[in-house]
């Protein structure tokens, strides 16, 4: 297994793992299917059976119990909020820190750069231009000088998923140990 983790900040937050659908939308932006799960306060054991309709309007008129998104919960990301100009501020701030770090982890060359930052713009404009349609999601520490992973709905209004830049994120591959075996989940 594979767990995404914040590579800008010094608390190297985790945001996902690969046990959810995961995609790369244009090489620079990780984007990760979510949905809409009741949980109820007390023990919850999810054996990973999806309730009917009737069933998740039953669990939610239990007054324990809430909707959440799935990976929200599951990685205790932290909701916060943004206008677009203090957006725009994080994201100015934010993406010359990624920028820097690219230039140190990868073996791009300048065109290369030029094309990623093309890339990157292009994606910063459509959020900002929609920013009303998103919602904000900080680590685990809130730590605001790292990523944040941006949550929107597909067109049907009721599919979350949740984007990240791609080079903001870095992989730790999860292994566990067998007697004198290592395995790794992947």
């Amino acid at each position: 297994m594979i767990i995404y983790k914040d590579a800008i900040s010094d608390k190297h937050d985790e945001f996902v793992s690969d046990a959810y659908p995961v995609k790369i939308i244009g090489d620079v932006i990780l984007e990760v299917d979510c949905q809409l799960i009741v949980i109820k306060e007390g023990v919850d054991v999810d054996i990973g059976a999806n309730p009917s309709a009737e069933e998740q309007e039953e669990a939610l008129e239990d007054p324990t119990s809430q909707q959440v998104i799935n990976v929200v919960h599951a990685f205790r990301l932290q909701e916060t909020s943004f206008d677009k100009k203090s957006y725009t501020t994080y994201l100015k701030g934010y993406l010359k820190k990624l920028k820097e770090h690219v230039k140190k982890t990868s073996n791009k060359d300048e065109n290369e750069m030029k094309e990623w930052e093309d890339k990157i713009n292009k994606f910063s404009k459509k959020v900002l231009s929609n920013i009303k349609d998103y919602q904000f999601y900080v680590g685990e520490n809130f730590d605001m000088e790292g990523i944040i992973g941006l949550l929107n709905y597909r067109e049907d209004g009721m599919t979350p998923y949740l984007s990240f830049f791609k080079d903001g994120l870095m992989e730790e591959k999860v292994c566990y140990k067998l007697e004198n075996n290592e395995r790794c989940l992947v």
